[in-house]
């Protein structure tokens, strides 16, 4: 071979960095187009009247769709018009399907109450928001306001009940007449339920340490409590003939300190009351595990109250989260929906003979990183599929005459549509194809291929990988969910915050990146052990395992430089991206984190309760002592490496704090980072506007760091 003069090993060696930082071949959409999908909120059906409602949110203009059987031609409901950031939830038909009441404003996803009882302002309106209660008469009424307040619920005779500062209350649907107090109460009132007559409401008293499960009549009548006890009671749900609520129980608090450092079990039982007389038996108990805990993912238990006077639960005794039913007198419970896959969003049919649900499971490859819908009778473990293949479905509802279903349903590239289907699943249909935008970039985007790798500790853990065809010595970026208790998909996601980060990829992947998402322990979708694993965050960050080990499964993937390895990602995602950069700037050369917890230790007390005036402290000590050696901060000395911080000042998920923190210890220790702060933005950001710039900045900071022109 012949030896090359120093003059030409330099211009090779230039040519060949030119190569490598030289910007890549894209695809031709921008990120606000790829964010510019129409996406269904919700999805409910009434009653009676064969009737089916969603919101709609396109470009943060949330409105109102409504369509009403057989033939369900949709049409809007509501007419607004700005990104203003006010959600639009609750979705609520009266009994009879002629009204639909929902509530405007708020953040229904906080993990505390709003400061001072303000309400969410992202758009810096100077006109204070609130919480208010709007109603629709069907099919051709005009929104009306009718109250502020919130969680309403309809009687059969169309009262409506609600909850305004933490106090049940009524109005007229018409909103003339003034609301008034329901009734007096010495707790936390929530979770009214009208009975099945529209004569009385059962509700939840949240007294602290202790719950009662309630029962208003009239005003001439006191209020009664079934089995009252220093259980916390929530969760009622009347039997169809009014007699009796069955209702969950777990202990109250109490008792010596439960330890931090440790997972505990969290038994919980279904009790079922006699309205008349208070009195309430056990007809289930969940074994004192782990496993039977009670369940923490969508819906909790679930309980729904079956034909044939059975109960219809959820529980993770078998480690997974399935459908179990039971008589109601009691007696042994009947698994309904065995094997090894997570139940979510159930819904009873109108008549109660059975349930659809959405489950991560069917006969195409890989079907445990999508979602897809099942049938199954409720005294008989027999489940039918419903849909199949590489999409995605989920959020069923049964239409009041029974024969047909209407569903959310995605693809790899198509982003999520209303469908409607026959009760078998069949002749499925768009409600909102044509919602779609034109120069939204379906045919550009790629799909994502499922991956497996291992942690060092033997756990498998999966991901999916973005990568464009054609691509070489590509940086790869690492995208870590928040939550925790997330699973990223092969498709796009039932959850908006997800759908967006889904977005972002895509848009990554085409624009010269390479993607892995990691779906590290603590997710959902794998079973209740790596739900729940020992060690997790704030107790040892052990999922940070999963992270590296993503991490050397990309370097080693075809057309990714190994050298070049960044890392986003949002609240618990951002926790891990800090942490990422903190610990090991060595392999993440940059990174980009929103809204994420950097000290565990601030949070010991929000989780955990404060520390109580007693001698006994359990392990708090040593929890603190963890929690901070599980922080981003603890490791600050290390993190070398920049990062982009992104976090809207009202977050009421994760303290704005830790971000105004951590940038004071960046600046001490000269670590290079940019910010961006959005005033008046919560946590799951409320406005397109919000998320476009977010996500535009994190692309820009990327492509900054690792293309040089």
């Amino acid at each position: 071979m012949p030896r090359l003069t120093r003059p030409l090993f330099l211009a090779l060696a230039l040519l060949g960095a030119a190569i490598a930082f030289a910007r890549p071949t894209q695809a031709d959409f921008t990120m606000a187009q790829v964010l510019g999908y129409p996406y269904p909120v919700t999805l409910v059906a009434s009653k009676q009247g064969d009737r089916i409602a969603w919101v709609l949110d396109e470009r943060g203009v949330r409105n109102i769709w409504v369509a009403q059987g057989p033939k369900f031609d949709p049409h809007q409901v509501t007419d607004y018009t700005a990104d203003d950031g006010q959600e639009l939830t609750q979705l609520t038909f009266s009994p009879d399907g002629k009204y639909l009441v929902y509530v405007r404003g708020g953040d229904h996803d906080a993990n505390w109450p709003p400061p001072g009882g303000l309400q969410p302002d992202p758009d810096s309106n100077p006109i204070q928001p609130h919480v208010t209660i709007w109603a629709i008469a069907l099919p051709d009424g005009k929104p009306v306001k009718v109250v502020e307040g919130d969680h309403p619920a309809i009687s059969t005779d169309d009262r409506l009940a609600f909850i305004k500062d933490n106090q049940a209350w009524t109005a007229n649907l018409d909103g003339t007449g003034k609301p008034e107090k329901l009734f007096f109460d010495h707790g936390k009132v929530g979770a009214l339920h009208w009975s099945p007559d529209g004569k009385q409401i059962a509700f939840v008293t949240d007294r602290g340490d202790h719950a009662f499960i309630g029962i208003y009549t009239s005003k001439k009548e006191p209020l009664r409590y079934l089995a009252p006890s220093t259980h916390r009671d929530f969760m009622p749900r009347w039997s169809p003939d009014g007699k009796r609520i069955a209702f969950v129980r777990l202990h109250g608090a109490g008792g010596a300190p439960r330890p931090i450092l440790k997972l505990t079990p969290t038994p919980w039982s279904i009790q079922v009351a006699d309205v008349a007389t208070g009195q309430a038996r056990t007809v289930w108990k969940s074994p004192d595990t782990l496993d039977g805990s009670f369940p923490e993912t969508a819906g909790e238990a679930n309980l729904h109250w079956a034909a044939g006077d059975r109960l219809v639960f959820l529980d993770d005794v078998d480690n997974w989260p399935h459908l179990y039913s039971i008589p109601a007198a009691g007696g042994k419970p009947m698994l309904l929906t065995p094997g090894n896959f997570m139940v979510e969003y159930v819904t009873m049919s109108p008549d109660r003979q059975y349930v659809v649900y959405n489950a991560n499971t069917g006969t195409t490859p890989h079907d445990n990183g999508r979602r897809h819908l099942f049938r199954v009778p409720v005294d008989a473990a027999k489940p039918v599929a419903l849909t199949q293949g590489d999409t995605l479905e989920w959020l069923p509802v049964v239409a009041s005459s029974g024969k047909q279903i209407a569903y959310i349903s995605a693809g790899p590239k198509r982003p999520p549509l209303v469908a409607v289907a026959t009760a078998t699943g069949a002749d499925a249909r768009f409600l909102d194809a044509g919602q779609v935008p034109k120069d939204f970039p379906t045919d550009q985007l790629v799909v994502p291929q499922p991956v497996t790798f291992k942690a060092p500790d033997g756990w498998t853990i999966h991901g999916q990988l973005f990568q464009r065809p054609g691509g070489k010595a590509q940086p790869g970026i690492i995208f870590v969910h928040g939550g925790p208790p997330r699973q990223m998909l092969l498709g796009w996601h039932y959850m908006d915050y997800y759908s967006n980060s889904y977005a972002v990829n895509q848009y990554l992947a085409n624009h010269g990146f390479t993607v892995l998402s990691v779906n590290y322990r603590l997710g959902v979708g794998y079973g209740h052990a790596f739900h729940h694993p020992k060690h997790w965050g704030p107790t040892g960050a052990a999922e940070y395992q999963d992270v590296l080990a993503g991490t050397k499964y990309l370097q080693h993937v075809k057309g990714v430089d190994p050298k070049r390895i960044g890392i986003w990602g949002g609240s618990y995602g951002g926790y891990l991206t800090a942490l990422a950069l903190a610990r090991n700037s060595n392999i993440f050369k940059a990174g980009v984190d929103m809204h994420g917890v950097h000290d565990w230790s601030s949070f010991i007390a929000d989780w955990f309760g404060k520390a109580k005036q007693r001698y006994e402290q359990g392990d708090r000590e040593k929890a603190m002592k963890v929690a901070w050696e599980s922080s981003p901060d603890s490791s600050i000395s290390t993190w070398k490496s920049p990062v982009l911080l992104i976090q809207g000042d009202d977050d009421r998920n994760v303290h704005f704090h830790q971000m105004v923190d951590l940038v004071q210890r960046l600046r001490k220790h000269h670590v290079p980072f940019e910010q961006i702060v959005i005033p008046n933005e919560i946590h799951g950001f409320l406005r397109y506007h919000s998320w476009l710039e977010a996500d535009t900045a994190t692309e820009k900071y990327f492509r900054a760091r690792f293309y040089k022109n």
